[in-house]
């Protein structure tokens, strides 16, 4: 009995604390914004960024791929469709295509804010064209939705950044804070020309940011698991970058007569250990403040289960690993791409390669990757190679409490009222990344409404946006401007 009184008690003890913690997991959304005023979006608008959707600015990891004819007439076209930014504000260009833009502040011991995109996009693969709706370089209409390479990732974000600014410019606004513009040619091949160049060079003048703004999250509309609300994902950190090699090379011979395992065989195996033994869940970094903006807004059930991390970490785990996307969120992950070798179905290969891509979790490194990958593989046999011709470490967390995230979340709840917004970990990799050198508070949020369907197109087929979305957009980053002021 006495043990069983105790037991008792243990448990009326663990349920009060889990009540408490619960009662005291209090909602983070800001309450009683204004809405954010109207902002007078006209068809010229659209048809600027139609005339930027037709200019084929399509970047290529072989630099003699790249039109560069085209991203001269992009630049063209903007000192065109913007004549009152072009006349006001400093215009410096980098690598001939990567800009930078300053509109100086009226009190230079502020920090500058700086809203940075890409205008450079993805090719259109071979042989997909005929599954177009609408031709993806030539900016037409249908619906509503105005359909394109570049409007969802990222030239929808650059023409609506201009065209803000060029409206306030219009209205007479002038900053209280300097407000900075970049945009890179090269942000889907390497980002090391544009984003790169102009982040160093802000380094060398010795700037540093109060904020910088870059594409990243979206505004879920069909809400995340547990919550069916639309969900504004802002990027506090993103995930590094790393592709690993696998090598063997053994005797070869004729397969008639084949050892017992070739070198196919033992880089099968190599990568077949590193697939069992994926790298450990973890949820610090950046979960952990996702679990706090949008536990509070769950029913009272989950609301239990986020509010009390330190006992209920390993069921999140369990259930978010379940998802590709939420495994990704966890850890580390380990994606085998590419696999070489063999010349003949009766050779016996010499040489056997694969490439393993990881996109690494803030808090582990490209170096720390390549040891694990050896101590899982544990095997002199394979060697390890981290190929060096793309790698990127993770980026810093950054802190949703600093001023350029208030100022987005307020901006967001102005515009779109019924979001929730949230941090989150951003799983690709984005322009911001260089900019950590000068600015410690990041952020990867593009006001753009998307549902599951709507981010395949990215990269994808059948890329879009609506019309009322673009509007939305400019207003959006008007309003930003005007909330970033002191």
């Amino acid at each position: 009995m006495k043990r069983l009184r105790w037991f008792l008690i243990g448990l009326a003890v663990l349920l009060l604390v889990l009540l408490v913690n619960t009662l005291r997991f209090s909602s983070k959304q800001l309450r009683d914004v204004p809405p954010a005023a109207a902002v007078a979006v006209g068809d010229s608008a659209v048809n600027r960024l139609v005339a930027a959707l037709r200019l084929r600015t399509v970047s290529y990891s072989d630099e003699s791929l790249t039109d560069t004819t085209q991203f001269e007439k992009f630049l063209s076209l903007l000192q065109q469709s913007f004549p009152r930014i072009h006349q006001q504000l400093k215009r410096e260009t980098f690598n001939q295509y990567g800009l930078l833009y300053e509109w100086k502040g009226r009190n230079p011991a502020l920090k500058p804010v700086l809203l940075t995109g890409h205008y450079d996009v993805v090719p259109v693969i071979q042989g997909t064209q005929k599954m177009w709706k609408r031709p993806p370089f030539e900016g037409l209409l249908e619906g509503g939705f105005l359909y394109g390479r570049g409007t969802l990732d990222d030239k929808s974000s650059v023409m609506a950044q201009l065209e803000a600014v060029e409206g306030l410019l219009a209205t007479g606004f002038q900053p209280e804070r300097t407000i900075m513009l970049a945009y890179g040619q090269d942000e889907e091949v390497t980002g090391f020309r544009g984003a790169q160049t102009i982040a160093a060079e802000l380094e060398r003048r010795k700037i540093t940011l109060e904020y910088v703004l870059d594409e990243g999250g979206v505004i879920k509309t069909d809400g995340i698991p547990g919550l069916p609300k639309p969900v504004a994902l802002i990027g506090i950190g993103e995930k590094g970058y790393a592709s690993i090699e696998l090598t063997t090379v053994s005797k070869g011979g004729h397969s008639s007569m084949p050892p017992k395992q070739t070198s196919i065989g033992l880089v099968a195996e190599a990568v077949s250990k590193l697939e069992k033994n994926p790298f450990p869940a973890r949820l610090d970094a950046g979960l952990d403040q996702m679990f706090t903006y949008i536990g509070p807004e769950m029913p009272f059930g989950q609301r239990i289960v986020f509010a009390n991390q330190w006992l209920f970490a390993p069921l999140i785990t369990r259930i978010m690993a379940q998802s590709n996307s939420g495994n990704a969120t966890l850890r580390t992950t380990t994606a085998p791409t590419i696999f070489q070798a063999g010349v003949k179905d009766n050779v016996l290969p010499i040489e056997a390669t694969a490439t393993i891509n990881f996109r690494i979790l803030p808090g582990e490194t490209v170096e720390t990757v390549a040891e694990r990958v050896k101590e899982v593989i544990d095997d002199e046999r394979i060697q390890v190679k981290v190929l060096k011709k793309f790698i990127s470490q993770p980026s810093p967390v950054s802190d949703p409490n600093a001023l350029g995230f208030e100022r987005i979340h307020r901006t967001i709840k102005g515009v779109f009222p019924e979001t929730i917004v949230t941090p989150y970990l951003t799983l690709g990799g984005t322009d911001s990344r260089f900019y950590a050198r000068v600015c410690p508070q990041i952020y990867r949020f593009s006001p753009t409404p998307m549902n599951d369907e709507d981010t395949q197109r990215v990269h994808g087929t059948n890329e879009r946006i609506s019309l009322k979305d673009y509007r939305n957009m400019i207003r959006f980053y008007a309003t930003l401007i005007r909330n970033s002021q002191p």
